[in-house]
């Protein structure tokens, strides 16, 4: 199991308005200098922020060892209840785990999903990086794994979560998930058999959308770390949407989607509708923008408004950074929020951004 360094951490936190930094693009040269860890979300989360870089004073820590600590620090502390054990029960009232971890050196990653009773969910997904040549293990076996690596096995289930599913139940399961089965999801918690649908091309279209509202809960920690040698890691953990149907995996173990990373050019970090952002793989997009010659805040921008086009609704948040540290952010239907702290920086600081508005695309426009 990879070394986690223990670290106090920095109390201070100051937050700032994106439009600090951004006139759409025009962010460059906000880099703190390196080492810095940036990642999703202010409040708890900024605990990650601090461990992650206060690791990295030390030269022989790496960004990898970095990406691990803070995301495990979110783990263990439950950040806002959408990272680590006892958060986002499922329709079975259990919790599972999403992970995934990459080098922006080799370009290698790798991941958990469904990950049962097992709490070190960054952990596991860098002994997958580490002792396989594979990219993602998933359920039961990925526990298996877990444990053939020396990982123990634990209940992921707290009397809060255990309380929260059973009201929910008391509830009729409301909201969930599931369309075009019987009996009516609306106000019943099944068991479901499924419907069938009309075969006519916009009757099956308007199907597939969801009716009504769906169950909070898929905020996600997704951090990118910068050595002071230029290296450079991204990782994701999450708890996953809460009251889903069991075995579902969101965005945040793909690699593409929760993060991602190439040394030469950049990394991302996302969270959100993990069940629509990974349709777009849009960290992988951010970084391509990266690569083109897009500012971080521009990158961002455009990898939310490809989001916008499909899904006005959507709530995303992205958060960019180059390998020099300028970084820059962008969301949509819900007020985001994205951490960092680099080079000499006492405190961490928090950047808040307001959402990318959805704006009609004429018919054939590409951009």
């Amino acid at each position: 199991m990879t070394r986690l360094c223990q670290i106090g951490l920095a109390a201070p936190i100051a937050w700032l308005s994106a439009s600090v930094f951004t006139s759409y693009g025009q962010e460059i040269g906000n880099s703190p200098s390196l080492p810095m860890v940036i990642n999703t979300w202010g409040g708890p989360f900024t605990a990650a922020t601090d461990a992650a870089y206060l690791s990295l004073l030390d030269p022989k820590t790496s960004a990898l060892d970095a990406v691990e600590l803070g995301c495990s620090t979110c783990e263990v502390n439950q950040c806002d209840g959408s990272v680590g054990y006892g958060g986002s029960p499922d329709e079975n009232c259990e919790t599972t785990l999403d992970a995934m971890i990459m080098d922006g050196t080799s370009m290698k990653s790798g991941a958990v999903a469904a990950l049962r009773r097992v709490k070190e969910a960054i952990s596991v997904a860098r002994a997958v990086l580490e002792h396989t040549t594979h990219t993602l293990l998933v359920g039961d076996f990925a526990t298996d794994f877990a444990v053939s690596n020396g990982f123990a096995v634990q209940n992921l289930t707290t009397e809060n979560s255990a309380a929260s599913c059973g009201q929910w139940k008391a509830a009729n399961c409301q909201p969930n998930y599931r369309i075009n089965v019987s009996p009516d999801p609306s106000g019943s918690c099944g068991p479901y058999a499924p419907l069938a649908l009309n075969a006519s091309s916009a009757a099956y279209t308007s199907q597939l959308l969801p009716s009504g509202d769906k169950p909070e809960g898929h905020d996600t920690i997704s951090m990118i770390a910068l050595h002071a040698s230029g290296a450079m890691a991204a990782g994701t953990s999450t708890n996953g949407a809460s009251r889903k149907v069991p075995g579902r995996v969101g965005d945040g173990p793909i690699t593409g989607s929760g993060s991602y990373v190439d040394g030469e050019v950049g990394g991302c970090g996302a969270t959100g509708d993990g069940d629509v952002m990974m349709r777009f793989l849009p960290c992988y997009q951010a970084v391509e923008n990266l690569r083109r010659g897009m500012a971080p805040q521009q990158a961002a921008e455009d990898a939310v408004r490809r989001m916008l086009r499909k899904y006005p609704d959507v709530q995303s948040g992205i958060v960019v950074v180059n390998n020099r540290g300028d970084h820059g952010g962008a969301g949509s239907g819900w007020g985001f929020t994205y951490a960092y702290r680099g080079g000499g920086m006492s405190e961490t600081v928090v950047v808040s951004v307001p959402p990318v508005v959805a704006v009609a695309v004429e018919a054939g426009d590409l951009r």
